[in-house]
């Protein structure tokens, strides 16, 4: 063969090449390209009641301080602040299944180890700009859990200006309960959630008090974010948040749904 034709060739076989990647790159958004991967990573996922199914957790959503006590106990003025947010990641979620004690670990790095009972939306549908008044169309359904946090860290960042997920975002810090769907359990305004540490009451209030509502919550974050089906918010803690030590059990409940135990080990 000449050098010309071994020329030619090799630029038919690049061209070709190059033909295929721009086709590649052409796919359209959010098209899955068969590939294969290096490795497997599990997926986040909640038991749904009355189901087989289960509920793939994609983001996991958090408001701050959305109750007005619990907004002046951590030092600020609810009157005064809109709402704001943080995320934990998917794989913070530990299932805890109502009627069983789940072992709960404490994390490293931190030496005052908070809870914080919550209110947990699960999103069917997702959007932007979604207006309060058709936010809760948006729900599939509702549990309870913990935004455990490392309250040495995050104050420890906050006073620093610095980002304060270390004491938010880390594992096993997402304890939360099978999902009830919205068409069995409606929807939650009101009713009492607490909060209790062998046996001692310590968090004691009403949905009713929260600052912003779950439909107010959705629409505001629909606002920064695209929303899209499998992302949950943690809706805010009432006051009287508090330390625990390896031993203590942490009972949680909120009307209409079963109580959840977790264990500190």
């Amino acid at each position: 063969m000449s050098n010309t034709s071994s020329r030619r060739g090799l630029l038919a076989g690049s061209a070709a090449m190059a033909t295929g990647a721009i086709a590649g790159c052409a796919l359209p958004a959010g098209a899955a390209r068969a590939a294969p991967t290096p490795f497997d990573v599990a997926a986040s996922t909640v038991p749904i009641v009355g189901s087989e199914q289960v509920y793939p957790v994609r983001r996991i959503y958090c408001i701050g301080r959305n109750y007005a006590a619990h907004a002046r106990e951590m030092g600020s003025d609810p009157t005064r602040e809109p709402p704001f947010f943080f995320q934990k990641p998917a794989d913070a979620i530990q299932v805890v299944m109502p009627g069983k004690v789940a072992d709960h670990p404490y994390p490293t790095l931190t030496k005052n180890y908070h809870y914080e009972v919550e209110l947990v939306v699960a999103l069917a549908k997702g959007g932007k700009n979604i207006p309060a008044a058709s936010a809760l169309d948006h729900v599939y359904g509702y549990s309870l859990g913990l935004d455990m946090t490392r309250r040495d860290l995050q104050r420890e960042m906050g006073d620093q200006k610095k980002p304060w997920e270390i004491g938010k975002s880390f594992d096993h810090s997402a304890p939360i309960g099978p999902i009830h769907p919205v068409a069995k359990v409606g929807h939650f305004a009101d009713g009492a959630i607490w909060l209790k540490v062998n046996g001692e009451t310590k968090q004691n209030a009403t949905l009713k008090y929260m600052i912003w509502s779950v439909a107010e919550q959705i629409s505001r974050l629909s606002q920064a974010f695209e929303l899209m089906p499998g992302d949950i918010i943690y809706s805010g803690t009432p006051e009287n948040v508090g330390p625990v030590v390896r031993g203590d059990l942490i009972e949680i409940h909120i009307d209409g749904l079963p109580n959840l135990s977790v264990r500190i080990v």
